[in-house]
């Protein structure tokens, strides 16, 4: 069974279910599905958003670059020929 089948049988079930709920319970839950959507695409949107933030620091490109350099180590050994 393909995903896309899986899905429409899983969401046949859920509208079985809720075929017996009321008028009211049913907008009560579309409003509580509503606000659920718009939640997540906020957040999905303030992740997406931080994920670009820049690297804050009061030193200087060149103090940044000559640490990394400073930090760097090399263990190779070059053997004699």
């Amino acid at each position: 069974m393909k995903s896309y089948d899986l899905n429409i049988t899983i969401t046949d079930g859920y509208l079985q279910l809720l075929s017996n709920l009321s008028a009211e319970m049913k907008l009560d839950l579309i409003t509580k599905l509503t606000l659920s959507l718009k939640s997540d695409i906020k957040s999905d949107k303030k992740l997406f958003k931080k994920s670009f933030g820049g690297f804050k620091s009061n030193k200087t490109a060149e103090q940044l670059i000559s640490e990394i350099n400073m930090s760097r180590v090399f263990n190779r050994q070059i053997d004699s020929l």
